[in-house]
């Protein structure tokens, strides 16, 4: 398939954590389904970032597997467009070993993303997760891609990406890898959990009931919002009332991310009611955007092989675009070529 080169070139990564939540869903898979209209876009299931914590390898290959097919459940079409997993093009690991000794020690020290995951034991994280952020700028700068989808939580991995590539071309006396340019999308970039609106859904909270699963039964999402932390007072008519309630705006921010209206619309509608009413109306609003997901999602992970087709053929498409791109950055490093 010979890859469209006249539309903007977008690149894009998530870590195979299995089945997607409905935070990840809204802050970024819904996105990206959307940014394939007008976009060259690259998307990348990242298993050499997930290495940087430990993972048990037959559990990696899984959720791989199934990150790929929610991706494609969600609208990801791998046929106009290109899905892979990360390890399977040697192109990343390559650029990123040339990043590692093009960025400095201090721009490092100051990415907070690391001192966050790496928290108080930091002699004990791993020298990859210090230097993913050079795995990162290799990733797209890898495909000379121009524009990156991202929350506000990645602008600093982004700017850095910048530095490495302007350091670079610097250097070596070229224009060779371009700017790359932040694409912040969503009204609801940060979903919180369902038990706790000061922090995000995640899938690594024990609770179950803190997140919605993509690939979760109806009943399973109508219990969940029915059980979702709330106050004892009403929705209030109008978005000033919502502060200092971080789980009636988390819900709020929810119906109105998926019914793709303003958050003053849904509480012109919802206000001076209960949240059991609530509640009812906006369980009923995400099973009718995840059903069609779960079963497709469901779908897809009955045949592996399949999927590992699919994510195969998107690395060799990958590949045919990554490859002369490092291997000229290799060359103007100085390295000779490979036979």
């Amino acid at each position: 398939m010979t890859e469209n080169t006249a539309l903007p070139r977008i690149f894009s990564g998530i870590q195979p954590s299995g089945v997607p939540t409905l935070g990840n869903y809204l802050g970024a898979l819904r996105n990206w389904v959307r940014l394939q209209e007008g976009h060259a876009c690259i998307f990348c299931v990242v298993d050499l970032h997930a290495i940087t914590v430990w993972q048990e390898p037959r559990a990696l290959a899984a959720q791989t597997r199934e990150m790929a097919a929610s991706l494609i459940a969600c609208g990801i079409d791998p046929e106009r467009h290109i899905l892979f997993h990360q390890s399977a093009v040697r192109a990343h690991a390559q650029l990123a070993w040339i990043f590692n000794c093009v960025a400095r020690l201090g721009w490092l020290n100051r990415m907070t993303q690391f001192k966050d995951k790496a928290g108080k034991d930091r002699e004990a994280a791993s020298a990859g997760l210090y230097v993913y952020p050079n795995l990162m700028a290799a990733d797209i700068l890898a495909y000379h891609a121009t524009r990156v989808p991202v929350g506000d939580d990645q602008k600093q991995h982004l700017e850095l990406a910048n530095d490495i590539a302007q350091k670079f071309n610097h250097d070596y006396g070229v224009d060779f890898f371009p700017a790359i340019e932040p694409l912040i999308m969503g009204p609801a970039a940060r979903v919180m959990s369902l038990r706790d609106g000061t922090k995000k859904m995640s899938k690594s909270d024990p609770s179950e009931q803190s997140r919605i699963n993509l690939t979760d039964d109806n009943d399973a999402i109508a219990l969940k919002i029915r059980r979702a932390k709330t106050d004892p007072a009403p929705l209030p008519s109008e978005p000033v009332g919502l502060e200092g309630r971080p789980e009636a705006r988390n819900l709020v921010g929810i119906y109105a991310a998926l019914a793709d209206l303003p958050t003053a619309a849904v509480l012109a509608e919802h206000g001076g009611k209960g949240f059991g009413a609530f509640k009812e109306a906006l369980a009923a609003l995400v099973i009718a955007h995840l059903a069609p997901i779960a079963a497709e999602t469901r779908r897809l992970l009955a045949d592996p092989g399949a999927i590992e087709a699919v994510l195969r053929a998107g690395a060799s498409r990958a590949a045919a675009i990554a490859d002369p791109i490092v291997a000229e950055a290799e060359r103007l490093v100085g390295f000779l070529a490979r036979a």
